[in-house]
């Protein structure tokens, strides 16, 4: 009977709203108020009446939200901050008429344009076929004119109009929203709406009490997205179209979000990368104008520097990087990933934000305890609760047994209940709160034993007893439902057996004979995928609607830590501003009785404390939070329009599918980052020592042709960050991408490759040839093509490994593609294609020297990197 305690999470009903003088209750319209507003009647409209309102108020339709075309998927890809800026650097290169470089750059940007608007274009087609969970025809009552009589038929649902008077029957899609004229044991499953899987019960009855949940829990009202567990109702249309709930928030879905952790990230290193750039080429400019005396003819030169600092490949590495692993996850655990930054900013997640309910809970509940009065064990209260629950879904004609029921008789050997003889039931009504089987009890000739169950104040006040004894008995329900569990009353009462059918008057002067407690049956795979989240450094907060009590419970069961101070409430996140809300959101761990607008202030509360921030959901009522968050999580299952606005689609709604996509973020990002940490520092110090180079030499220090190859060696060899596989470490913590520690980072490991370089250039200066080795321009440009390729190879490996070692290991991407450039530097200078390079051979005693200058290289490097690793935000 989950409708018992539909209204609460507990059984115990909230305080009843109050009432005006003719009993009903303010701001909820009665059905008479309903029609003459809509200028109807049970009898519904007529033809001519619905084909006027259809032209006025239009089709029964969401409004919809396209896909995006390919060229604009394109296009949107081109707004990257930094692929602007290859962009241009492509432009000036081809006005100082440096085309191969222009070419290359241009080659880079269009393959990572192409890569990223294929993933994300497959990505949005794929989840074309996961719409459509809406109702397509109805059952409405027509008339053809005035003074016929109504005619029920099927129609499409599109054609509904307010005013329009529908039937609903069980497994009946809501299509519009609705104000009920008539129902009968009537529950509508509202997940779609409020992400809770228990039905609600709903009722017509003018004075029937209002629910204090919030507008979806309005009994005379049903709305769009919902559909119908069991019972039958009528009930006449109010909103249609884009003007129902539902459309609302699928409206709201489609707003413009916030930067997430990756856009933030990706946007703060492009524009520090982007002031180097554009003062290079007139640093250099100047430099070599006062200095050298030379001009415009090292135009050339300057852009190439400018393009050696940048890392042409990010936004390749990036694409590559997030396409395989949503590649990967799509077809090992059926994870779809739409937006592919949206996988950096999983392995990014800090802090995880959910509902109990399917996640941590399975959709049903189990046992707990039967309890007597004296609030001791007593097995023989689960028994009559059984009696109760098996004849009422046998005598009242009921499809199957609801949740709580089902709990009930799963606790019992169903062959104890055959003692009883079914008499009469009187089935669960959202009125009463209750249900009554009529059975003859083994032994009890001549009398009938009356059987009640339901919620606890319905059955107290139908009971013998006194003010004490019931407040005692309500107290004793109140513990048990603020630890979280729902309370169902037992009652009995004993009449003359009689041939005429008992009737709700004949459900009074009970005897109370005690409780069943019940609580959420733990999803089998929560604790152990919560246990590995923990381990990745993710918190997990729960945000719901239910009551405080059972959210907590429900992490204890888990081995979740809830400290007393460490659930809040609605009311009280009511009365913080949005400061003492984010200070307060990283020390809960429960948040309970949330509205929508809550969720989306919690998320965007723990973004604003510095967080990177998941949301799981699955109903309209999440649609602000999944927006709010920088990662919004939807399952398969889930309403069509959380889908459409959720970043990721996991395949059910599973924190293990969750696990697995994090660590397929941190190991894109931990790639990425690695690679930015590499090639920024090793561009970084290239370029310094280009500079100085420059201005001491008499001549450049390396020609543009020369700058370019070397260039693509790296571009080349980088490639292989985008299928490494990095060190498990990278899975402990989260992969955030932060634009100052990377400077930091960058600058000390920069200076530290600038003093190798420049350690080069006194080996050539006064070790080859003495003070005038240095006016052999084609041995300097070998010697230091040669030193920055190597370089650039010790440093792939030496920084790829981070504190843990690269012992034991397969040499693997990065082994094989430092060991390629390595190669690269030492032939190409005996290459027919050097020589067209400007390059030469250089003498055996170099390369010794040389060896010398990258050991000490490798031993300051390490040394640098370990001190440098307590400041690092991503792993390597």
């Amino acid at each position: 009977m989950a409708d018992t305690t539909a209204a609460s999470d507990t059984g115990v009903l909230p305080p009843e709203p109050a009432r005006g003088e003719d009993g009903l209750i303010p701001g909820v319209p009665t059905v008479l108020q309903t029609l003459r507003r809509l200028d109807s009647g049970p009898r519904g409209l007529t033809e001519a009446e619905a084909e006027e309102r259809q032209a006025r108020h239009g089709a029964n339709v969401l409004p919809t939200h396209g896909e995006a075309s390919w060229p604009r998927v394109l296009i949107r890809s081109l707004r990257d901050p930094f692929t602007a800026v290859l962009l241009g650097l492509g432009l000036v290169s081809a006005a100082v008429a440096s085309w191969g470089t222009a070419c290359v750059i241009l080659l880079l940007v269009a393959v990572s344009c192409v890569l990223r608007t294929s993933g994300e274009y497959r990505a949005g087609r794929s989840m074309a076929g996961l719409r459509g969970l809406v109702a397509t025809t109805a059952t409405v009552l027509r008339r053809a004119d005035e003074d016929a009589p109504p005619d029920a038929r099927e129609i499409p649902v599109d054609d509904l109009v307010p005013g329009d008077v529908i039937r609903l029957g069980p497994g009946d899609l809501v299509p519009a929203d609705v104000r009920l004229l008539r129902a009968q044991g009537l529950t509508v499953h509202q997940a779609a709406l409020t992400g809770e899987s228990a039905p609600v019960p709903k009722a017509a009855d003018d004075t029937a009490s209002a629910l204090s949940g919030g507008v979806f829990d309005q009994p005379q009202l049903c709305y769009q997205g919902s559909g119908v567990a069991s019972g039958s109702a009528t009930a006449v249309v109010v909103e249609t179209g884009a003007r129902t709930r539902f459309a609302a928030a699928h409206g709201r879905g489609g707003a413009r979000r916030e930067a997430s952790a990756f856009d933030r990230s990706v946007h703060g290193i492009s524009w520090i990368l982007i002031r180097f750039m554009l003062l290079t080429p007139p640093l250099v400019l100047m430099a070599n104008a006062t200095l050298r005396d030379r001009g415009l003819e090292t135009l050339p030169f300057s852009v190439a520097v400018a393009v050696g600092l940048t890392p042409e490949m990010l936004p390749v590495i990036v694409t590559i990087c997030l396409a395989r692993g949503a590649s990967l996850l799509a077809r090992t655990h059926g994870v779809i990933v739409k937006r592919l930054p949206a996988l950096h900013d999983l392995g990014a997640v800090d802090v995880l934000c959910l509902d109990k309910t399917g996640t941590l809970t399975q959709d049903r509940p189990v046992l707990d305890r039967a309890l007597g009065p004296d609030g001791q064990d007593d097995p023989e209260v689960l028994r009559w609760a059984a009696v109760n629950a098996w004849w009422t879904l046998q005598l009242a004609d009921l499809p199957a047994p609801d949740a709580l029921d089902e709990a009930v008789l799963d606790a019992v050997d169903e062959d104890n209940l055959m003692a009883y003889d079914g008499v009469s039931a009187l089935p669960f009504d959202p009125v009463r709160r209750l249900s009554t089987a009529v059975v003859r009890t083994p032994g009890r000739l001549g009398t009938h034993t009356l059987v009640v169950k339901g919620a606890v104040e319905a059955v107290l006040e139908r009971c013998a007893l006194t003010a004490e004894e019931r407040d005692k008995l309500l107290a004793l329900a109140a513990t048990h439902a603020d630890d979280g569990l729902r309370v169902l009353a037992v009652a009995l009462a004993e009449l003359p057996a009689r041939t005429r059918v008992h009737a709700r008057a004949d459900e009074r002067g009970f005897t109370f004979r005690g409780f069943v407690t019940l609580k959420d049956a733990l999803a089998p795979t929560a604790a152990e995928a919560l246990k590995v989240l923990a381990d990745r450094g993710v918190t997990v907060k729960i945000l719901t609607g239910d009551h405080p009590g059972t959210a907590a419970r429900a992490c204890r069961d888990l081995g979740i830590a809830v400290p007393p101070d460490g659930v809040l409430t609605a009311d009280r996140i009511e009365r913080l501003d949005d400061g003492d809300l984010a200070a307060t959101a990283s020390l809960t761990t429960v948040f309970a009785r949330c509205t929508p607008e809550h969720k989306a202030r919690i998320a965007t509360a723990l973004r604003a404390g510095g967080h990177t921030v998941g949301y799981l959901g699955d109903g309209v009522n999440d649609l602000p939070a999944l927006r709010a968050a920088d990662v919004g999580i939807a399952p398969r299952e889930a309403v069509a329009v959380a889908r459409d606005s959720a970043d990721v689609v996991l395949a059910e709604k599973d924190l293990t599918a969750i696990g697995h996509s994090i660590a397929a973020g941190r190991y894109a990002g931990g790639n990425i980052a690695t690679y930015l940490r590499i090639t920024l520092s090793s561009n970084l110090g290239n370029v310094i020592a280009m500079l100085a180079a420059g201005l001491l030499l008499p001549y450049l220090p390396m020609l543009p042709a020369q700058v370019l190859a070397q260039n693509l060696c790296f571009d080349a060899a980088q490639l292989a960050f985008a299928h490494d596989r990095p060190h498990p470490a990278v899975l402990r913590r989260p992969t955030v991408l932060r634009p100052r520690d990377l400077l930091r980072f960058i600058v000390g490991f920069g200076a530290l490759n600038a003093v190798a370089d420049l350690a080069t250039f006194g080996v050539l200066a006064f070790a080859l040839y003495g003070p005038d080795g240095l006016d052999d321009e084609a041995v300097f440009h070998s010697g230091w093509f040669t030193e920055n390729l190597i370089t650039q190879a010790l440093v792939m490996l030496l920084l790829r490994a981070g504190r843990h070692t690269a012992e034991g290991r397969r040499p693997g991407p990065i082994g094989w593609a430092a060991g390629a450039l390595t190669a690269v530097g030492l032939l190409l200078p005996f290459t027919p294609l050097g020589s067209l390079l400007g390059l030469t051979p250089l003498p055996a005693v170099y390369y010794l020297l040389l060896a010398a200058v990258l050991v000490l290289y490798a031993v300051g490097l390490t040394a640098v990197r370990s001190r440098a690793e307590r400041h690092l935000t991503g792993p390597t």
